[in-house]
Formats: C-alpha cells, structure tokens, sequence
C-alpha cells in the first residue's frame, strides 16, 4: 500500500493525520491559539536604560543588554532581581510573574534609574 501525503498550510502530512486534523474541529488546541511568552528588550545606552520606563503583562521576560562602553547593572529597588556587573554586550533577563511596579536601578551608577510596569 502506498502512503500519499498531502500539504496543508504549508506543512506535508500522511493523508490520515490530515483528515483528522480537518475534522476534529475548532474545539482542538494548536499553537495558533495558545499565548505566546513575551519577551521585551531595554538597552543601556550612554548611561540611560532605553526605554526608561515599559508595562509588560503578566509572564512577560525582560532583557537588559548593556550596549555602553562602560560596566553597568540593573538591581531592582526591592530586592527582586539583581544583575551582575555587566560588560558591554553582556546581557541580564528577568521574568516578571506578579503584578506590580518594580523600579531599578544601576548599581555602578545610581542615578540611572528605569521602572517595569506589570499587569
């Protein structure tokens, strides 16, 4: 018996996995239809955290890259996270799993300041 495959969205699948992907219905889960995790990214950047100020939601992954010539860190004001000492490039992600507002801080220079915004 020979095996006959068709395509469907682009994706090459046995005629059976086919016929029963059409009509299992819309009550099926798929990647389509499932959240996706979100990631945001702020820069450091002439000593500003770039943008200054996100609201992210829920599960939402933030990234710190340190595009400066000089070591910088990002230490949140409530003891939530805490960088190390980056170097240019180096990267630092936290992900955000409450609600809330976080403030941070460069802990090299303290003045340079940012705040996350979750909901």
């Amino acid at each position: 018996m020979t095996k006959k495959n068709v395509r469907i969205a682009g994706v090459v699948m046995p005629v059976m996995t086919a016929m029963l992907l059409l009509f299992a219905g819309s009550s099926r889960v798929t990647a389509s239809n499932q959240p996706s995790p979100t990631s945001v990214a702020v820069k450091i950047d002439n000593f500003v955290f770039g943008p200054q100020a996100i609201t992210v939601p829920v599960g939402t992954t933030v990234t710190w890259t340190n595009n400066d010539d000089i070591p910088h860190t990002a230490v949140s004001t409530d003891g939530i996270f805490k960088s190390k000492v980056m170097d240019t490039d180096e990267k630092f992600s936290y992900t955000f799993t409450k609600a809330g507002t976080y403030s941070y801080y460069c802990s090299v220079h303290p003045k340079m300041t940012g705040q996350v915004v979750v909901k």
